[in-house]
């Protein structure tokens, strides 16, 4: 089961197990991720699961190689967007995700 590592508000890292298939918003709401509450289901209708993914895996976060002009839309009203941001609720675990760095908006990598 791919694992995500997730970048807490203090610094410190959250690594949980995540099932394939599920979205990172669904992870980070079962795991009580703070500040990633998934308030529209995941049905890209709000911006409530804003996360930053590090660099290492941006890409591969990416189904089509870029990010949806729809995602973008909502990322607008997102609070502590960076370069990195994405919505969680966008980004399906796959195998190939085993390891994911997240970061939880207003956390302070040093990726950021």
């Amino acid at each position: 089961m791919p694992k995500i590592h997730f970048v807490q508000l203090d610094g410190s890292i959250k690594t949980v197990e995540a099932a394939a298939g599920l979205s990172v918003m669904e992870i980070a709401v079962k795991h009580n991720m703070e500040r990633v509450d998934g308030s529209c289901g995941g049905s890209l209708a709000c911006a409530t699961c804003h996360v930053y993914v590090h660099p290492d895996w941006w890409e591969k976060t990416l189904p089509d190689g870029e990010i949806s002009d729809a995602e973008n839309d909502m990322l607008d009203l997102a609070f502590h967007l960076t370069k990195r941001s994405r919505l969680s609720c966008q980004i399906i675990v796959r195998d190939h995700l085993d390891g994911l760095i997240i970061g939880l908006p207003g956390s302070k990598p040093d990726w950021v």
